[in-house]
């Protein structure tokens, strides 16, 4: 009886349950491979919302007497046995879990692993992504439960998603083979079949994904804009605000779609800290801009240095302990404790708000100036304050011009009469008339300052450090106290607004450095023009010269512009930066936002060819462009690489041995300024 059970069991072509206990994988499998652990995790999901809808195949397995061992090779479906195992693991079922299973013994068990892994067609993509969107719309399960049931993330779910929402023309483009699955996930950023098919109808030569992606967001507002930083998504959407979201690349916040309303949003906002600072500071009048308004024209006022109030002084004294107490108890530590690092930020951010308070605005200026608030190129909050308006300012006290009466001269005119000269026409009448006071003629008055000046150049040029304080004086005066006409030396102090040429250079570590460097001299020159010419006389000399050297730096200017030729400007810009030993890596580094998103990829792969090495540049060569920037930025971070446009002659000259990277400069020096579209 035992003899025919166990033939009849074993007959090919049987189907019956084994416990998976004993399921064996079959040596004979054609698959070698290993499973991936995401396929299981599928297998295993599936199985669990639906059972295992497909029979595995196995063959008994014998010993060498060729004795039923009891246990069976799993010829077919291995994929589905790991998978109930990983169940086991989770304690979903029990290690004798009944497994349907058919015996064949008729076929060679090596070819039917193979056949069931070679002679079959998957389902295309476009298949797939609609049936989600059934299992979606028709039998109402969310992202969630999908996953569950087939083993993959909600992500994946709702990626699958949205791209079964793309438009039936574009599928249809897509299940012939005119469109690939990367541009398929580009057009599925908007679901607008509209915008879609408007896109691909705009399309030329150029279809990369990229490309697809800008022409679909070039009306929104990128999550990492300013004025999106500034006012949140949190607050705009409460308002109604949509957000396109890009469920196949990082898009990092995504796309505002309703610009006009986030515009209004942020002037609303800056508006109401425009109010804030008014009535907290008490200015006469604040004014909101976006950008910082370059051509305002008003004269500006800075603060002046204040001593600190007792308290405030002892408070300064207090945290500025403390610190230094911290930094010498943990100054050998590697890392610093969370509760430590976060009060070493406590007291920095303390001795900054303490030591502020060394400098503040006259309450009078206050009361007749105002501020802009503007906002920064990185979303934050930027106020300059001080500016007053032409009706605002202070009445000047009249003086006589010219007259001889004036500050710096002893001499007094008698109206013609004595060694002073004599007025225009001899007039005999005005002398019997006893006319004393009558004032000397324009023409007379030109003539005698043309000799006084004649005087003073050749004087000037006898004494060069006299000559270096009426320049600086002739600068400062210009600079710092506009429209004051305080200046006797015809010079011009020209500043080039950099802002006009270089979108958020204000905000860059060296903008914000000579900006700082400018309010320092500001809060230092006396508040009365006519008093600069004793100050800058009473400085030391290296103060002298250090504001001198401020003034002319003001005036640098070696912006090249498409509009202009000036070769001999640019080679005296080249000399100035050798004299000075300028070393732009100190202040400028290549990013995708700076550089390497705005060149082409020959130029992004010419800069890590030179800056990092041959092979890495090659193995970059296949990317697409906007990861192959991003890939360069973190391989360029501390080589100290730039453009040859920011380089001087000495480190161009360092670089000569890299030919391979000044490939692309030799014929073009203007190379690394071109734009890539």
């Amino acid at each position: 009886m035992s003899a025919k059970n166990v033939e009849i069991v074993t007959a090919s072509g049987t189907e019956i349950f084994i416990p998976l206990n004993k399921l064996k994988k079959s040596p004979n499998n054609a698959r070698k491979t290993p499973h991936s652990e995401a396929s299981i995790e599928a297998y295993a999901a599936s199985i669990a919302a639906k059972g295992i809808l497909q029979n595995l195949v196995v063959e008994p397995e014998v010993d060498a007497d060729g004795t039923a061992t009891g246990f069976y090779f799993v010829t077919i479906g291995e994929g589905r046995r790991l998978a109930q195992l990983l169940r086991v693991k989770r304690k979903e079922i029990k290690k004798t879990e009944p497994i349907r299973c058919v015996i064949d013994t008729a076929n060679d068990a090596f070819e039917i692993s193979l056949d069931e892994n070679v002679t079959r067609e998957n389902m295309h993509p476009a298949d797939q992504f609609e049936a989600f969107k059934t299992l979606a719309e028709e039998r109402g399960f969310g992202a969630e439960e999908i996953a569950a049931r087939f083993g993959v993330t909600p992500h994946v779910v709702r990626q699958r998603l949205r791209l079964g929402a793309i438009s039936p023309r574009l599928m249809q483009i897509y299940r012939e083979g005119d469109l690939a699955l990367d541009q398929l996930m580009a057009f599925a950023i908007t679901e607008d079949h509209a915008r879609q098919e408007a896109a691909y109808e705009r399309l030329s030569y150029n279809r990369d994904a990229s490309t697809i992606r800008r022409m679909l967001t070039e009306s929104h507002v990128a999550a990492t804009d300013r004025r999106a930083i500034f006012v949140g998504a949190e607050a705009y959407t409460e308002v109604g605000g949509t957000i396109l979201r890009d469920l196949f690349t990082e898009d990092r916040g995504g796309y505002f779609e309703d610009v006009a309303l986030l515009d209004l949003l942020v002037m609303a906002k800056l508006g109401r800290e425009a109010t804030a600072l008014q009535e907290a500071e008490g200015w006469k009048w604040t004014q909101v801009h976006l950008d910082y308004p370059h051509s305002h024209g008003l004269r500006r006022t800075y603060p002046q240095p204040v001593d600190l109030s007792a308290e405030d002084r002892a408070a300064l004294d207090a945290a500025q302990a403390e610190f230094d107490s911290l930094t010498e108890q943990h100054e050998s530590a590697e890392g610093l404790p969370d509760d430590v690092d976060a009060r070493f930020g406590e007291l920095e951010a303390e001795i900054e708000r303490l030591e502020a308070k060394r400098q503040a605005y006259d309450p009078a200026d206050i009361a007749r100036c105002g501020a802009f608030v503007l906002l920064n190129h990185d979303g934050t909050l930027r106020i300059e304050r001080g500016f007053t308006c032409a009706e605002d300012e202070k009445a000047e006290p009249e003086t006589q011009d010219l007259s001889g009466e004036g500050e710096g001269s002893d001499a007094v005119y008698d109206g013609g009469n004595g060694s002073n000269g004599e007025a225009e026409g001899d007039n005999l009448d005005a002398e019997e008339d006893g006319d004393d006071h009558k004032p000397l003629s324009d023409i007379l008055v030109r003539d005698l300052t043309a000799h006084r000046t004649l005087g003073l150049r050749l004087a000037v040029s006898e004494q060069p450090e006299v000559a270096i304080v009426a320049v600086t004086h002739a600068f400062a005066a210009q600079i710092f106290y506009r429209g004051a006409d305080a200046h006797v030396l015809d010079i011009r102090p020209v500043s080039t607004m950099l802002a006009t040429h270089a979108d958020g250079i204000e905000d860059t570590k060296a903008g914000r450095a000579w900006a700082d460097q400018h309010v320092r001299w500001a809060a230092q020159v006396p508040r009365d023009v006519s008093d600069l010419w004793t100050f800058v006389v009473e400085l030391d000399h290296d103060s002298r010269m250090a504001l001198f050297a401020h003034c002319v730096a003001l005036t640098t200017n070696a912006v090249r512009l498409p509009s202009e030729r000036r070769p001999r400007a640019v080679a005296t810009a080249n000399r100035l930066a050798e004299a000075v030993s300028l070393d732009m890596a100190a202040h400028w580094a290549p990013t995708v936002e700076t550089y390497l998103g705005r060149v082409t990829k020959t130029h992004i792969l010419a800069a890590v060819r030179e800056a990092v090495s041959i092979e890495a540049g090659d193995r970059m060569a296949d990317m697409k462009k906007q990861d192959m920037a991003e890939a360069a930025e973190q391989l360029l971070v501390g080589t100290g690489w730039l453009p040859v446009l920011m380089r001087t002659s000495r480190a161009a000259q360092e670089s000569a041995e890299h030919p391979q990277a000044d490939a692309v400069t030799e014929t073009n020096p203007d190379a690394y300024s071109v734009a890539a579209e």
